[in-house]
């Protein structure tokens, strides 16, 4: 009489060919959510080593009740291109226009600014308060 047991037999899960998909998951995931990007809108973001004062040709600013003022003068979304042309073109190059604008105004205002900005051919910036509360 055989007294012996029988080994039974263990049930294993290879899993080097797991390892291999979640990595090839894992690198699709990441491809694909740096593709979608919804309407981006590129902004040109001041350098803290230069002077960009030097470079900027027009400071557009931005009151929270929508007015927009350039050179002291009070002027409507439609006419800023017409007011903003000449400066533009004096130095077409490096043709900027810096908008100042308060956290309170909206962003469709500020966005017309950049609008016109980006048909003139010009940059556009935002100046930002460097103080932290």
């Amino acid at each position: 009489m055989n007294l012996r047991r029988r080994l039974k037999g263990h049930q294993e899960l290879h899993a080097g060919a797991l390892n291999d998909i979640l990595f090839i998951l894992l690198f699709f995931f990441l491809i694909v959510s740096t593709l979608a990007n919804p309407n981006v809108i590129k902004l040109s973001q001041p350098k803290a080593k230069s002077d960009t004062k030097a470079k900027q040709t027009v400071i557009v600013n931005i009151k929270p009740t929508g007015e927009y003022i350039i050179n002291g003068k009070q002027v409507t979304i439609e006419e800023m291109k017409a007011f903003v042309e000449p400066y533009v073109m004096k130095d077409s190059s490096q043709a900027t226009i810096a908008i100042n604008a308060d956290k309170t105004v909206p962003l469709e205002n500020v966005v017309a600014v950049m609008r016109v900005a980006r048909d003139l051919g010009a940059r556009s910036t935002l100046l930002v308060d460097t103080k932290t509360k």
